[in-house]
């Protein structure tokens, strides 16, 4: 009697310790399992990646990299020629490379110094046939994955941002791209429009169909009391921004701590929508052009996404009509005339196509 007793006086609380201890040795470990992410280089996919959940955690490279580009002079440098940072943000390789190739070579080499590229890419995709050309090693450091419905696609850009901010003071103005974009102009057009702007071109709209739904998307008070619902605004996830509100966005915790927040409603989850034209609206109004650069048509789009343009739809006239159609201004447009400088979305099999009318049409 007396050993059972003894047995049961041992067995018992062990057995209840090791119940409540061990699920929390196990989150432990999973929470705080290192996660580094180094591009070797284009062409092979990593060994280590993290998965991604709803928001966004930040690893200390990745806040690392965000304080020292926060710290940079906001200004490019008075007596060195302005550049442009063309940054592609893209899951796979650039079907469209050999369209940005011609447009990049159009420059004499005296302007090849006027602009840079950047690549942010998802590391754990295979890409074939790889970067070549302007885009080789041009790939940024610590890429990750990033998807719809989640602030991943906020993180890479403001990655993208970091690296171009750090990586040459002369760059002047940011321009965010995708795989399914075009230039609708030459370089020196684009340069001249650029390189003379002291505002930021991004579509900032106010008051659209269902803004109220997509500001209570993490919940009513989630965004509450940073982003109040009148400051909320919507806009194109492609745009331009000035050095100065580069260094903005990645200087900036309190707003982004609020889009971080894991949404309840996929269906109107579009952070990366939401986060920069808020951002910009509630800091510098008057910094900005409220429109974007790249055209995009909406009307026959399809599960959220917009028109691609097939290769038969290819040809002089689609080309001058996207140039001619008027941007969409927000908050402030007022009378202003600008031209889109880049469009899409365009598929990867219409490259053919499009290099048959570069020369004379596009690039002309």
């Amino acid at each position: 009697m007396l050993a059972l007793y003894f047995i049961l006086l041992v067995c018992v609380p062990l057995a209840i310790i090791m119940t409540f201890t061990a699920p929390r040795l196990a989150i432990t470990v999973a929470v705080n399992q290192p996660a580094f992410l180094v591009i070797q280089n284009s062409n092979k996919t990593l060994s280590h990646h993290r998965v991604i959940t709803s928001h966004e955690e930040l690893d200390n490279d990745e806040l690392l990299l965000l304080r020292q580009a926060s710290k940079v002079n906001p200004k490019p440098p008075p007596k060195l020629p302005k550049k442009l940072a063309f940054m592609f943000l893209t899951t796979t390789s650039l079907p469209l490379s050999p369209l940005w190739e011609l447009f990049f070579n159009q420059t004499s080499h005296r302007h090849k110094s006027l602009y840079n590229v950047y690549v942010h890419v998802d590391p754990t995709q295979k890409h074939k046939p790889g970067f070549l050309g302007m885009f080789h090693n041009r790939i940024i450091p610590f890429s990750k994955p990033a998807y719809r419905h989640t602030p991943t696609l906020i993180s890479a850009a403001r990655r993208l941002l970091s690296h171009a901010l750090l990586d040459d003071p002369s760059n002047h103005m940011f321009i965010l791209l995708s795989s399914s974009c075009i230039p609708l102009h030459s370089f020196n057009f684009t340069y001249n429009t650029l390189a003379s702007s002291t505002k930021s071109f991004i579509e900032i709209l106010n008051n659209e169909p269902g803004w109220y739904d997509r500001w209570a998307a993490r919940g009513p008070y989630a965004m509450l009391p940073e982003v109040p619902q009148e400051e909320f605004r919507i806009g194109s996830q492609f745009w331009t921004l000035t050095r100065s509100h580069a260094r903005m966005v990645v200087s900036d915790v309190e707003i982004w701590s609020k889009f971080n927040k894991p949404c309840v409603r996929n269906d109107t989850c579009y952070p990366e929508e939401h986060y920069f034209p808020t951002l910009l609206h509630m800091r510098d109004p008057q910094g900005c052009v409220s429109a974007t650069l790249t055209h995009v048509d909406w009307s026959a789009g399809d599960y959220g996404h917009p028109r691609t343009y097939k290769p038969s739809e290819v040809e002089a006239k689609l080309i001058q009509k996207l140039r001619s159609e008027r941007l969409k201004y927000g908050d402030g447009g007022g009378t202003r005339k600008e031209s889109f400088l880049f469009a899409r979305k365009f598929s990867p099999a219409g490259i053919n196509p499009l290099m048959n009318i570069a020369q004379n049409v596009i690039l002309s």
